[in-house]
C-alpha cells in the first residue's frame, strides 16, 4: 500500500481519499483532516497493542513447564503465590509450586539432600512417575557434608548445584557487568585498622584452614570473630566488621571442585577487604573471579612468604587498590533466595538432558576433595 522509500504522510493522505486537498471545498477538506487524524492514532494504538500482545503472548505461551520442589531445604519455606518467577525475576514460562497434588503434571521434581540424608524426607518412589518428568537432586553443600549417596543410584535425572558441570549451575554469587547507572556511585574509602581478619564458627583442628590460620597469626596479627572465637556477628554487623581489614580470610570448610561459597563473595567482595582464599585449586577461582582481585594460598611456598606479602601489601597503597579496579567494570550478585535459584531452573530447560541417569551419584559428588 504504501511505496518503500515512503513518504508517509502523503501515502496515508491518499489511502484516506485526499489526493487533491487543494481542489477540495473547506468542507470536504476538514473531512479529510479528521480521517488523516484518526488513522494516525489509529495507527499509534495498533502499533502498541501488537508490541504488548506480543510480549504477553510470549509470557503466556508454553506455561505448562512446571517445577515442583517436593520439601523446603532446611524446613524454611517461602511464598510461591503468584507468577513468581515472572513476577520476582522475569523469567517467562515457569509455573513453581510446592505443592505435591502437582506431582503428575510436573515437568521436574526438585529434591534438596540434606532432609533426604537426614531422614526427616523421603524420596516419593511409590507413585509411578509420569513419563518425561525428571527427578533432580540439589546441594549447595560440599561432598564433605552430603553423606552417603550411593542409595540413590538410577534414581536422579539431573543435578543442581553450584558445580560448574551440574545440569543447572547455582552458585554462591557470581559477577555481572555494570550497567551505566552503576558507574555513578562511587564508594567512600574506608580507613583500614587491621591487617587480616577472618569469620569462623565450625574450628576443627585438624583443618588445613585451622593449621594456616595458626602459622599467619603467629607471623601476623589476625582478628577472628564468629561463634569459635566467643564474638559472633549479626548480618548486620558482618560487613561493617570486616571492612576495616585490608585482608579477609576466605576459607572454605572442604575442597572441592568449584566450591566457592559466600566467604569470597560477600565476606570478602563485598567488605572491601582483599580475599585470601584457601579451597578448590587456583583455576576454579580464576575461572569465575575478576583476575588479581585474591590472593590464593597455593600461590607461596610456605605461610611464613604469605604473611610478609600481605604485610609489604598493605605499606603499597598503589598496589592495594589495585585489586579493586575490577569493580568499575563487575559487580557480585549474591543469591541467597531458593526461589531464585530453582527458577532458573527453566532458563535451562531447553537443554536439560531427556534420557540421562545419575548410575553413580556419590562418584559424581564427590570428586576430588578433601577436609581443609
Amino acid at each position: 500500500m504504501w511505496t518503500k522509500g515512503w513518504d508517509f504522510t502523503e501515502d496515508l493522505f491518499n489511502f484516506v481519499g485526499c489526493k487533491n486537498m487543494k481542489k477540495m471545498a473547506p468542507g470536504s477538506m476538514k473531512q479529510c483532516l479528521f480521517l488523516f487524524m484518526l488513522c494516525v492514532s489509529l495507527l499509534y494504538f495498533l502499533g502498541r497493542f501488537k508490541r504488548g500482545f506480543k510480549n504477553y503472548t510470549y509470557h503466556l505461551s508454553n506455561t505448562n513447564f512446571t517445577i515442583l520442589l517436593w520439601h523446603w531445604p532446611f524446613g524454611q519455606s517461602l511464598s510461591l503465590n503468584g507468577d513468581v518467577c515472572w513476577d520476582l525475576y522475569k523469567v517467562p514460562n515457569c509455573k513453581l509450586v510446592d505443592q505435591r497434588s502437582f506431582f503428575p503434571k510436573a515437568d521436574v521434581v526438585v529434591f534438596h539432600n540434606r532432609e533426604l540424608i537426614q531422614g526427616s524426607q523421603k524420596l516419593p518412589i511409590e507413585l509411578p512417575r509420569p513419563p518425561g518428568q525428571r527427578w533432580a537432586w540439589m546441594s549447595l553443600e560440599s561432598p564433605a557434608h552430603n553423606g552417603n549417596l550411593q542409595k540413590f543410584a538410577d534414581v536422579f535425572n539431573m543435578t543442581i548445584s553450584y558445580r560448574r558441570d551440574a545440569d543447572v549451575t547455582i552458585p554462591y554469587g557470581e559477577l555481572l557487568p555494570k550497567e551505566a547507572e552503576d558507574h555513578v556511585a562511587q564508594e567512600s574509602p574506608v580507613n583500614k585498622r587491621s591487617l587480616v581478619c577472618w569469620v569462623v564458627t565450625n574450628y576443627q583442628d585438624y583443618h588445613k584452614r585451622s593449621q594456616v590460620y595458626k602459622k599467619l597469626n603467629a607471623i601476623v596479627p589476625v582478628n577472628v570473630y564468629g561463634r569459635w572465637a566467643n564474638a559472633p556477628l549479626s548480618s548486620t554487623e558482618l560487613l561493617p566488621r570486616i571492612s576495616p581489614c585490608y585482608f579477609y580470610l576466605a576459607f572454605e570448610n572442604s575442597v572441592a571442585q568449584d566450591y566457592i561459597t559466600e566467604k569470597l563473595w560477600q565476606n570478602g567482595y563485598q567488605s572491601g577487604a582483599v580475599p585470601v582464599v584457601l579451597g578448590p585449586p587456583i583455576s576454579d577461582y580464576k575461572a569465575v573471579a575478576p583476575n588479581h582481585s585474591f590472593i590464593h594460598v597455593d600461590q607461596f611456598t610456605s605461610v611464613r612468604e604469605m604473611g610478609e606479602f600481605l604485610q609489604q601489601l598493605a605499606k603499597n597503597q598503589t598496589q592495594y587498590n589495585e585489586y579493586f579496579t575490577w569493580k568499575q567494570k563487575w559487580k557480585v550478585k549474591i543469591y541467597n533466595d531458593w526461589r531464585e535459584r530453582l527458577c532458573k531452573i527453566c532458563k535451562h530447560k531447553n537443554s536439560l538432558p531427556q534420557y540421562k541417569v545419575y548410575s553413580d551419584l556419590e562418584a559424581w559428588d564427590k570428586v576430588n576433595y578433601s577436609l581443609v
